[in-house]
This record gives C-alpha cells, sequence and structure tokens, in this order.
C-alpha cells in the first residue's frame, strides 16, 4: 500500500515552465519557509530575476498535480559573472513550500530532476549548501550527495553521481 502512495505520488510530482500565470504563485512559496530556511535559501523571486540575467539558468517550477510546491533552478555551465565555477550542471536553487516538506516531495522532485540530467547524458549534478541552523546537508546526504572538499565561499560542494 505504502509503495503503491509513493509511486501515486511520484507520478504526480512535475515540472512546469515559469510563466504569466504562475510566477507570483512561485514566488510567494518562500513565505511559507521558517525564518532559519529563509536564510538558507533565497527568495524565489530574487532567484527568478538572477535567472533571467543568466545565459545558462534552466528553471522550473515544482508542482503536485495542479499544486505549485516548489522551486528548482540549475545552472549549466561556468559563469563566473553568475558567481558559478561548476566543471558541469550545478543545482543553484532548489525549494519545497513548508507544508510539503518531510512527506518525500523534494525527493521525489530531485528524482524527477536527476531522471532528466541522465537522460540529456548528463553524468553529474553539484551544489553547495549553508551550513548550521535549516541547512539542507543531511537531505542532501540522504540522497547521495558526496562532498567534493571545494566551497563557494563558507558553503560545501557536494556531487552526485548520475551514472551509478
Amino acid at each position: 500500500m505504502m509503495e503503491d502512495m509513493n509511486q501515486n505520488q511520484a507520478l504526480q510530482v512535475h515540472f512546469k515552465r515559469l510563466d504569466a500565470q504562475n510566477v507570483l504563485e512561485i514566488c510567494q512559496l518562500s513565505s511559507t519557509l521558517s525564518a532559519n530556511q529563509r536564510m538558507a535559501v533565497a527568495d524565489n523571486a530574487i532567484s527568478i530575476a538572477q535567472a533571467h540575467c543568466s545565459e545558462n539558468a534552466w528553471m522550473r517550477a515544482i508542482y503536485l498535480g495542479q499544486t505549485p510546491i516548489g522551486f528548482v533552478l540549475l545552472h549549466i555551465g561556468s559563469d563566473w559573472e553568475d558567481g558559478i565555477d561548476c566543471p558541469g550542471v550545478f543545482l543553484w536553487r532548489f525549494m519545497i513550500a513548508k507544508q510539503y516538506q518531510g512527506q518525500g516531495y523534494g525527493k521525489i522532485a530531485i528524482k524527477v530532476l536527476t531522471n532528466h540530467l541522465k537522460n540529456l547524458g548528463i553524468p553529474r549534478l553539484y551544489t553547495s549548501y549553508h551550513l548550521g541552523k535549516g541547512s539542507p546537508e543531511g537531505f542532501y546526504s540522504r540522497l547521495g550527495f558526496k562532498p567534493t572538499g571545494d566551497f563557494y565561499g563558507d558553503e560545501p560542494e557536494v556531487v552526485l553521481e548520475l551514472t551509478e
């Protein structure tokens, strides 16, 4: 029964392009985060603005059925102007609205993302995270991300091998 529910959830979690119809809802999801989480992840409106200023950004809204529950932003390519110097695809921003956290949706969304990247022939996904209260370190560790030894400012860089 639980496996069927997880299968059903996985089928319902999907990505949509941001457009004039959903951008405000995606921006408003940031207000659902705790104070510690808001210090750890940029506001979605800022992320969307930064993505529009980058030639290397790929962003999507994360949906559960018809309900927006999060946001994902990738940086593809090395571009010092964006402040990212990564040898591959970098998970620049990722957030799940507070009321949907702890239910497996973040894990499912990362799985949807990594399946997409694998289909494109991308061998690994990098990201970094802040340390301290509200840190997503455990989340990324449970998903299989491993430290590279590099840092983005004071944030440790981690990588997930997609070819394993």
